[in-house]
């Protein structure tokens, strides 16, 4: 390195704002053991920080890429090669040698060292850099941490450092202060950049670049979810020297994408340059808005990243990236209103992700549920336990915490589900066969398409992605060989996984192996559309229309009718059978299926193998089943029209009025009471034919039952002397009778020992309704006349007098001729 150079970067180090707060961080370190940094970005505090620091410092990092750019900064400063007195050690790559101080390492290694080795031997700080980022293995980082520090490490020094953070929740657990450093940053031009009707966020994104790169001089950094999203653009920008940044990359490619390019450029990135690191000669930001986090659905057994808003905190982490070395432009892709609805933080991964590979580490550490340790937010009870089960159904854990088998899957790094399918693959096919495929699984960027099968052949003979997939596979015959020599890993449930398979074969056995409940059989007269054991429908394109499948990857949108596969391979029921061996019952059941359903049945999970019809299916299942269709299904396989149905209104009235103990007849309380009402029904057919008139009467104790006509009588006698049927159908209970039917009525009718009025629909001789009241008398002094005006010369034939409480009330409408005397 000349001269020249090294004095550039030495100039670099002195104008960086957190090197006058060096001191101030290692006297709070010596002092309290631990502390927080809080420092905008481009401060220094991830490359000044930790080489400052006396003894061996593990820097963590959130992610593969940020370690290994923030050691190559660390090293570049002081003229070294990475792998001197800086290193970095990230899955499937190490720089380190026996002069190395200062390692960079991710969060789920550093995590994986405390397991094998929770003093930290040799380890005087450990720096957690970027905490603000919420990633699961960063918190559980933390909460181990603070564990051995509070046993077998109370010299253990521990530096959390963020941007972006609520640093006195932090400090607190962490029981050391904050140290505060300002920048002096840039100032930031905004512009909002909403999306046209009906665009996708990929041409706004477009938009909002050009519109960038006609602004200013430099590169422009652009902020999308997802590695499809970077492919998108960059076909739009072929006219446009592109570069991506993620971290699927090669070594290589993220190199160079953090080197200044000899031209304007864009750079396309995920998440990954939101915070660590440094792209070069960027003056403007683009920001979709959009980032990519984990989620699961339990019911479903569904789990995988979904698409969602930023919150307002990352907002700002990616717009200052415009204004770390320049004035800069940030262009977001929204509109201008909705900032002020974002988020103010991400939410910690730790409330949303699938957290069986945290219950395999909490139970290898020695805390199955985690409640030994200090949390910054603590596991959600019901996803842990989920994540548990899956940990039992595996062989991972059980009563006594991790089993040998749970501990050499921890060991291999892999979330356990495919860590179960690496041993038991390797077992029934050789290591790196299953390698392979585990391999694939775990990074689905390697494969375009839906279909694994042709996605591994592709790799073999020779793809883009091929030299990262290879180096992959080896990593995995190395780990299955270093825990060879435990104790024997294999599930005692793996009948018939050594007989051999075809590669076709293979990667349907490894992938239900490793998704036992996403293995799906195709419905019949749906094309494309399959059942996975775990009862979820998913549609299937450009797989061939197997009868079975294998689904690695599936999500399903919300509103949705099924689920949509992602990636899936053919299988058949032999592999099914044998991979997926622990959901296989076999027994008879009695069940509601659209109507009662008896039968002796051999399933996986929710997809029917073979079965035949129970001819004596026992009373209680089948009660049972007839209770559940009830519950699925409502008040909709019973009558309850006509009589039942006017006998329920006036129920619902009494029990309005009066309260206990008359019933709540709602559809609801109902269906809960159907335990006393639905007799000896056995099926659909049966449940249509109850007499729910006398099921109603059932449900009211006595006395109460006997006093139903007195207090809601089915019918009101009226002057006129008819029995006029009363409708309890709305709010208050109604009379429908003609006007003269009530001559000189004036006493408003009433129900319920008197509490409730009849409100009465005086009608016209034709049946239509000329006045409602609650109040005869006041309608015949001020309504009546002009009832009387309207109809008089619209039904002639009719009696419309003009004194009617005078008149003799009848049913016959019309007037009489007079006789002779």
């Amino acid at each position: 390195m000349t001269d020249r150079v090294a004095s550039a970067m030495l100039a670099a180090m002195r104008e960086l704002p957190v090197r006058a707060a060096l001191d101030e961080i290692i006297r709070t370190l010596d002092e309290h053991g631990t502390a927080v940094l809080v420092a905008p970005p481009g401060t220094g505090k991830t490359t000044l920080v930790p080489p400052a620091l006396p003894g061996r410092v593990v820097v963590a990092e959130p992610r593969r890429l940020a370690a290994r750019a923030a050691a190559a900064r660390m090293a570049s400063l002081r003229g070294e090669p990475v792998g001197a007195s800086i290193g970095y050690s990230v899955r499937g790559d190490r720089k380190v040698s026996a002069d190395t101080r200062v390692e960079v390492v991710t969060s789920g290694l550093l995590v994986r060292r405390l397991q094998h080795d929770p003093e930290l031997s040799g380890v005087d700080t450990v720096v957690l850099d970027e905490v603000h980022e919420r990633h699961l293995d960063a918190d559980l980082l933390l909460a181990l941490l603070l564990d051995a520090r509070a046993g077998l490490r109370p010299d253990l020094r521990v530096l959390a450092t963020s941007a972006t953070v609520a640093a006195p929740a932090l400090a607190a657990l962490l029981g050391g202060p904050v140290i505060t450093v300002a920048a002096v940053s840039f100032p930031v031009e905004e512009t909002y950049v909403p999306p046209l009707r009906g665009e996708r966020v990929e041409a706004t994104v477009v938009r909002a670049v050009r519109q960038a790169l006609a602004a200013v001089d430099g590169d422009v950094l652009v902020f999308l979810p997802g590695v499809g999203e970077i492919r998108r653009v960059a076909g739009m920008l072929a006219d446009v020297p592109v570069v991506a940044l993620h971290g699927r990359l090669p070594a290589a490619e993220q190199d160079a994408a953090l080197r200044a390019g000899e031209r304007q450029r864009v750079v396309l990135s995920t998440a990954v340059a939101e915070s660590s690191l440094t792209v070069p000669g960027v003056r403007a930001v683009v920001d979709a808005g959009l980032a990519r986090v984990p989620r699961v659905d339990h019911r479903r057994g569904m789990s995988g990243l979904v698409t969602q808003r930023v919150s307002a905190a990352v907002a700002t982490q990616r717009a200052g990236r415009a204004g770390r070395e320049a004035p800069g432009r940030v262009f977001r892709c929204w509109a201008e209103f909705e900032q002020g609805t974002l988020p103010r933080f991400p939410e910690p991964e730790i409330r949303t992700a699938d957290l069986t590979r945290l219950a395999l580490e909490l139970a290898v550490w020695g805390t199955p549920d985690g409640s030994a340790l200090n949390w910054w937010d603590a596991p959600p009870p019901g996803p842990l336990a989920a994540g548990r089960e899956v940990l039992a159904a595996l062989g991972a854990i059980d009563e006594a915490g991790a089993t040998v088998r749970g501990r050499a899957m921890a060991r291999l790094g892999l979330h356990p589900r495919l860590a179960r399918a690496l041993i038991d693959g390797a077992a029934a096919l050789g290591p790196r066969p299953a390698a392979e495929i585990v391999a694939t699984l775990d990074d689905d960027t390697l494969v375009d398409g839906v279909d694994l099968d042709a996605g591994l052949r592709r790799l073999r003979a020779g793809s883009p992605a091929t030299a990262r997939w290879r180096r992959e596979v080896d990593r995995l015959v190395r780990g299955l060989r270093d825990v060879s020599a435990q104790a024997d890993t294999r599930e005692s449930a793996a009948d018939g996984r050594g007989t051999g398979h075809s590669r076709v074969g293979a990667a349907a056995l490894v992938t239900a192996l490793a998704y036992p409940e996403r293995v799906g059989r195709r419905r019949s007269g749906e094309a494309a559309v399959y059942l996975l054991a775990n009862g979820t429908a998913v549609e299937a394109a450009g797989l061939g229309d197997p009868e079975w499948l294998a689904v690695a990857v599936a999500d399903r949108a919300p509103g949705a009718a099924h689920g949509k596969v992602r990636l899936a391979v053919a299988a058949d029921a032999g592999v099914v059978t044998s991979a997926a061996a622990g959901l296989v019952v076999e027994g008879d059941e009695v069940l509601w299926d659209g109507d009662v359903v008896a039968r002796h049945v051999r399933r996986v999970g929710a997809i029917v193998l073979a079965e035949r019809p129970l001819a004596r299916p026992p009373a209680a299942g089948v009660r049972a089943a007839v209770l559940d269709g009830l519950r699925r299904h409502g008040l909709g396989l019973v009558r309850l029209d006509g009589r039942a149905g006017g006998l329920r209104e006036r129920l619902a009235l009494l029990h309005r009025v009066l309260g206990a103990p008359w019933p709540a007849v709602d559809d609801r309380a109902l269906v809960e009471a159907a335990d006393l009402w639905v007799g000896g029904a056995r099926s659909r057919a049966e449940l249509g034919k109850i007499d729910m008139v006398s099921a109603l009467r059932g449900l009211v104790p006595w006395p109460e039952a006997g006093r139903i006509e007195e207090l809601a009588p089915e019918r009101l006698t009226v002057p006129s002397g008819s029995a006029v049927r009363v409708d309890y159908s709305g709010e208050a209970p109604a009379l429908p009778v003609k006007v003269q039917e009530v001559f000189g009525w004036t006493e408003t009718p009433m129900v319920v020992d008197g509490r409730v009025a009849v409100v009465l629909h005086l009608l016209s001789p034709a049946g239509r309704a000329v006045a409602v009241t609650g109040d005869l008398a006041s309608f015949w002094r001020t309504g009546y006349p002009q009832v009387r005006s309207e109809m008089r010369g619209r039904y002639p034939k009719h009696r419309w007098p003009e004194d009617p409480l005078a008149e003799r009330p009848s049913r016959h409408t019309t007037q009489r001729r007079r006789g002779p005397d």
